[in-house]
């Protein structure tokens, strides 16, 4: 599985490729929304990991270009944002899943049931 992870804290990226080591034999990641359409562009993955806050393209705008780009994407909202207004938002904007940063559990149990 290749995975691409756009989030703009360093520490969580990387708390991410650890969680998911062993899940994905490949990971790509960028800060910001804007680089997350390249690398999408570049590699294809198979699932995105995409935060809401990053500048200057937030996680929002950037999954909704991405599937108007690419229908086929799949996006998982990655965020600390536990509210219905957002889980809307973010389902509007193509994502196919909403996980909290304190379950990230949860996150590793999709992408696996998704192998």
């Amino acid at each position: 599985m290749k995975l691409l992870i756009a989030e703009d804290n360093f520490l969580m990226r990387e708390l991410l490729k650890t969680l998911l080591k062993g899940v994905a034999e490949e990971v790509y990641e960028c800060a910001d929304g804007s680089a997350a359409l390249a690398l999408y562009r570049q590699h294809q993955p198979d699932w995105v990991l995409m935060d809401i806050e990053m500048q200057p393209l937030d996680g929002l705008a950037a999954s909704q270009q991405l599937r108007a780009s690419f229908p086929e994407a799949r996006i998982l909202i990655v965020t600390n944002y536990d509210d219905d207004a957002l889980r809307e938002q973010a389902r509007q904007a193509g994502a196919v899943g909403y996980v909290l940063k304190e379950n990230l559990l949860d996150l590793r149990q999709q992408l696996q049931a998704a192998l």
